[in-house]
């Protein structure tokens, strides 16, 4: 019996011509035996393939009236021959539909296959022979190359985890050097410390010497004295005045030094594994790898490029895209963005109002400015809860989304100014003022201070009052420090990396935030400005993004990559298009 699923049976018949690459030395030719032309058709009845000449003549003939010619590639491929299993004279040509079986002419009159449906065996062949030609171009055409595609990205993709590997080793390596050089700073600084002290007890101690060298000649000259009176032959000099007045001066009253005492600091190696980063894996799942669907005929006349992914830029105009209110506020200091499209406002005098986008007030908070003008007081984090600054208490608070409010963190003697959390890592960082000194701390999500940055590299004093802070894509922690009217931009291990002054004359940075494309946008309220910069990473300035005289007091960049910008003498928040 045939097998018609052999898949290696119908390879043999399968190689045809049209599987032959155009470079092969090789043709087809007629098999009629009596030329040597190309074979450009088939006959389907007689299975034989003929030039054009010998088709015409095949034609010509009576006998082949009923025959089919057709081109070549159009042929129906040759039943082979298979002797009947019970008509061992007979070939099998007929396919029984009920059984599933092929058969011989024969067998068609036997009681097994009575009243049972029936087809033409060598049509029944073509088809099974169709189907695996088929599925062959489909497994070479789509299957194949799509698994050769993605073996191809996989091995790039081996390549950009080496490059991105390498380039986390040389961070790491960077940051440890950075470390060192600032230990080795601060170690050069303690150091010369010991030696001023050293140098005072020892001057100190020297004057001490003196006095009393000074007293012990003074003791010298003193027993001279007593024993000249010993030795003088005049009775009477014992008794006189001069010898009463002989007396011993008391010994100097000088002070023992407080010897100084080293006090060991205290970290520990989780401390100093902070200071130096981590590295992070994306705790979503992974993307799994896109199967293209198989192209059709139409499908194939399409342009490649058009299922390319877009990419994102900056637009060549700023488009105003839609306005809101924010109610019960004065103005809009500051703005964050919370889940389900709500929005947290507050104005210059602390009160902090949670709005959604059509100007309806769910919450209102009255916070501690402490006098003067508040700022950049809240912040989204990254599970839905809102933290604001309570200046006067010095102390953080949290509004988790069922409204309760809890303290969350203590600042010690410092006021807290400005407030961030992370998207990166859910650190929380925080501007913070005392007295004439300025820093900022970074906190862990559970609210362990982790790290202060108050110096720059040479030791000069970074802040002044930095009263707006962010962090843009790279880890940069960026702040507005109205004092300074500067944009201060450190790493994130402390490191100075720029600061941006503004554009001509006069710069009053407030309102500042970064995007996806590490673009740090900040408002100037500036008279002569009055608008919003855009700025690159690495503090290079690209344009005033809005025109002038907009009246911005804070932005925000929300994840449909809109950008709100809060107004300082109204209570409205316009919203703007300018990434395309």
């Amino acid at each position: 019996m045939i097998d018609l699923y052999n898949f290696s049976h119908i390879s043999k018949i399968t190689m045809s011509e049209e599987e032959i690459p155009d470079t092969a030395q090789h043709y087809l030719v007629c098999g009629t035996g009596k030329c040597k032309n190309n074979c450009q058709f088939y006959c389907n009845h007689c299975h034989r393939q003929f030039c054009e000449e010998c088709t015409d003549e095949h034609k010509k003939s009576p006998e082949n009236n009923n025959h089919e010619v057709v081109p070549y590639r159009q042929r129906k491929p040759q039943l082979p021959e298979e002797k009947c299993k019970l008509h061992q004279k007979r070939n099998v040509d007929i396919f029984c539909k009920d059984c599933n079986v092929p058969l011989c002419s024969k067998c068609i009159f036997m009681k097994e296959h009575s009243g049972h449906q029936f087809d033409d065996l060598e049509e029944k062949y073509a088809e099974k022979f169709a189907f695996c030609q088929n599925e062959i171009s489909k497994i070479k055409n789509h299957f194949l190359s799509t698994t050769l595609d993605f073996k191809q990205e996989i091995k790039e993709n081996v390549t950009k985890l080496k490059d991105a590997l390498e380039d986390i080793r040389n961070s790491i390596k960077a940051e440890a050097e950075s470390l060192k050089e600032l230990i080795e700073k601060v170690t050069s600084d303690k150091l010369a410390q010991v030696n001023t002290i050293e140098n005072s007890l020892k001057r100190s101690l020297e004057s001490q010497e003196t006095v009393f060298d000074d007293y012990i000649a003074y003791l010298d000259k003193l027993v001279k004295e007593f024993h000249s009176y010993m030795s003088s032959s005049d009775i009477n000099v014992l008794f006189s005045d001069d010898f009463e007045n002989l007396k011993i001066q008391s010994i100097p009253e000088t002070t023992q030094p407080d010897l100084p005492m080293f006090a060991a600091g205290q970290f520990c190696r989780d401390e100093v594994t902070k200071l130096l980063g981590c590295v992070n894996i994306p705790s979503h799942e992974p993307e799994k790898r896109k199967i293209k669907p198989m192209e059709t005929s139409s499908s194939r006349l399409k342009h490649t490029g058009e299922n390319m992914k877009p990419t994102l830029s900056l637009s060549s105009s700023v488009t105003k895209v839609g306005e809101y209110t924010v109610p019960g506020v004065y103005n809009v200091f500051h703005i964050s963005l919370g889940k389900s499209g709500r929005l947290w406002g507050s104005d210059k005098h602390g009160k902090l109002v949670q709005t959604d986008l059509h100007g309806i007030q769910l919450q209102k908070i009255q916070t501690s400015g402490h006098g003067g003008y508040v700022y950049g007081i809240h912040r989204v984090t990254q599970d839905g809860d809102l933290m604001y600054t309570d200046r006067k208490n010095k102390v953080i608070n949290r509004i988790k989304q069922d409204n309760t409010i809890t303290e969350f963190i203590k600042t010690g003697g410092w006021s807290p100014i400005s407030i961030y959390s992370s998207h990166i890592n859910g650190d929380i960082l925080m501007g913070m003022i005392k007295g004439g000194e300025a820093k900022v701390t970074r906190y862990n999500k559970t609210g362990e201070e982790i790290q202060n940055i108050q110096r720059g590299n040479i030791g000069q004093e970074l802040y002044s009052k930095p009263h707006y802070i962010t962090e843009n894509i790279n880890g940069d922690i960026c702040t507005s420090d109205l004092n300074k009217h500067a944009v201060v931009v450190v790493n994130k291990s402390g490191q100075h990396r720029f600061s941006y002054t503004g554009q001509g004359s006069g710069f009053i940075p407030k309102g500042l935030c970064t995007d996806l494309l590490g673009h740090i946008l900040v408002c100037d309220t500036h008279m002569n400005n009055d608008t919003v910069h855009l700025l690159d990473q690495d503090g290079q300035f690209i344009s005033f993004l809005l025109p002038k005289q907009v009246n911005s007091a804070s932005v925000y960049v929300d994840n449909e990559n809109n950008l709100h910008v809060g107004q300082y003498d109204t209570n409205k928040v316009k919203v703007y298009k300018y990434l395309e």
